[in-house]
């Protein structure tokens, strides 16, 4: 076994306690601590990232019992391709947080390593008891993170944030209670071994479970009808968690890919893509009503939480198609939309702190400190937000768009996607002309107090600075997620590195 596999739940499993027994009462101390774990958990996703680099599958069998008896940890491209994504977020959410975000509640840093580890762990994992866990974990750290530095709206929304997810954590347990009634098992590769021979009379619980468990991610990915609990949410929420959430929608998208394509996908049997007619027409209505909520939002911060809605259901558009260059498309988009989501949200709090009385809304106001900067990086935001040339977001809109040429529905993406990316453009161009150049000319400006540190318009840089390499780099990049969706379709590769050699005929152990 490798032992570097566990290393990015451990590392930030043991710096939370840390931070909060030896470093609760000096802020700069528990900033270097949070730091220079975000720091080694980048490190170990790179170096894991190498390790796979040429199609190894790695697990890790806690207790070392053997799968699947006990539970499972599995490295492979996309899980490792997740882990790094969701270091560098975290390494640039966290920059900008210690601006002085931080000091706005208590424990933020050592919430923030909790969160880390229930988002690494959902990667990993390779069960469905320890997914729920690893849910659970990051959920509770959420929860503390989202009404950091309380305020009545931030815990309004809050408590709209802990109910719905209460309400997805009770049906994931149902579901999987009902999928663990016919299979007999929690892990991932034998379930995937398990399905196709599942008998006729059993496929209905089999098939609602399964169907179930869909709505749960769907939850966490904000799908339609289950999306009203994002905007409000991530608009109210402290600017650095609502950028680190941009990476919690797209874990319940990397379970959707993982689960229906490995133990729902082409051999499945009766069950085969039992997804499929389910979640493209959700996700073609969540793309429309996103964007449709760019154009109709009234505050910057409530536009980017319709952004990540609409950006989540392109994204889920194209891994609805189920082929492999539908996925690597998605996959690609995937990286650009959490960084370009992020950032809006890290806009939007500069914004509002240079406009006191008008904060992030769509109103002229007068102009304010650092204007030009912060509408240069809007921009930026905006072109890669809307998939204009020649950023990222154009890349894989065309990706996308070029992977649906073949599916029956080809004619409604290409339309949809069109479409939704014209209103798109309005809703952020009537954003950028009310925020940036009709201030401009309005007389009166605000007090100097209202400019932020240094560290933010880092913070800022470097995610956008993401988006630019993502377009810089999209050759080698896209020859790498090919050979992930590869990879992913090809499952007796990841059943055959949990299992090893003991799985028999029939599915037997």
């Amino acid at each position: 076994m490798n032992h570097w596999i566990i290393a990015p739940i451990v590392l930030p499993a043991i710096m939370a306690p840390i931070l909060l027994m030896g470093a609760r009462h000096d802020m700069v101390l528990a900033r270097i601590f949070s730091i220079a774990s975000t720091v080694a958990l980048l490190g170990i996703a790179l170096a894991l990232t190498a390790m796979v680099s040429d199609g190894t599958i790695l697990t890790y069998a806690l207790g070392n019992w053997v799968a699947p008896f006990g539970i499972v940890l599995v490295a492979d491209r996309l899980s490792v391709m997740m882990l790094v994504l969701t270091a560098v977020l975290a390494l640039a959410v966290l920059f900008f947080a210690i601006d002085g975000s931080d000091r706005e509640g208590r424990h933020f840093h050592a919430l923030y390593q909790f969160q880390l580890m229930g988002i690494n762990g959902a990667f990993l994992t390779g069960d469905f008891f320890n997914l729920f866990v690893f849910f659970e974990v990051l959920l509770i750290a959420s929860y503390g993170l989202m009404v950091h530095g309380g305020g009545p709206a931030r815990v309004k929304a809050g408590v709209q944030y802990v109910a719905i997810n209460l309400v997805g954590s009770t049906l994931f347990l149902i579901s999987v209670g009902m999928i663990y009634s016919v299979t007999g098992t929690l892990n991932m590769a034998d379930l995937a071994v398990k399905v196709p021979h599942i008998p006729a009379g059993d496929q209905a619980l089999l098939q609602a479970g399964a169907l179930l468990l869909l709505l749960v991610f769907c939850v966490k990915a904000a799908l339609i009808p289950v999306h009203f609990w994002l905007p409000g949410t991530y608009a109210n929420a402290p600017a650095a968690v609502a950028a680190l959430f941009a990476i919690m929608t797209k874990v319940g998208a990397y379970c959707v890919i993982r689960l229906y394509i490995l133990a729902f996908g082409a051999d499945a049997g009766a069950a085969t893509w039992l997804a499929a007619p389910w979640l493209l027409p959700a996700a073609l209505l969540t793309l429309v009503l996103g964007m449709t909520g760019v154009l109709a939002a009234r505050r910057l911060g409530q536009l980017a939480g319709f952004a990540v809605i609409g950006s989540m259901g392109l994204l889920l558009t194209s891994v609805a198609l189920f082929t492999p260059i539908a996925l690597s498309a998605a996959l690609y988009y995937l990286l650009h939309s959490t960084l370009a989501g992020a950032v809006l949200f890290l806009i939007a709090d500069l914004v509002a702190r240079r406009r006191p009385g008008h904060e992030d809304g769509l109103s002229v106001a007068p102009g304010f400190t650092q204007l030009k900067l912060l509408a240069g990086s809007f921009f930026i935001a905006a072109i890669a937000a809307t998939g204009m040339p020649p950023l990222s977001g154009f890349i894989g809109k065309l990706l996308m768009l070029d992977a649906a040429l073949d599916s029956v529905h080809a004619a409604v993406i290409w339309t949809l996607v069109l479409g939704t990316s014209l209103i798109a453009i309005i809703g952020f161009g009537r954003a950028g002309s009310t925020l940036f150049w009709k201030s401009t000319g309005e007389p009166g400006s605000f007090p100097e107090h209202a400019q932020s540190n240094s560290l933010s318009l880092i913070a800022i840089g470097l995610l956008l600075a993401g988006c630019v390499a993502l377009t810089l780099f999209a050759g080698p990049l896209t020859t790498y997620l090919d050979a992930t969706a590869e990879q992913v379709f090809a499952t007796h590769q990841y059943i055959e590195a949990v299992l090893g050699n003991t799985v028999l005929p029939g599915g037997l152990l």
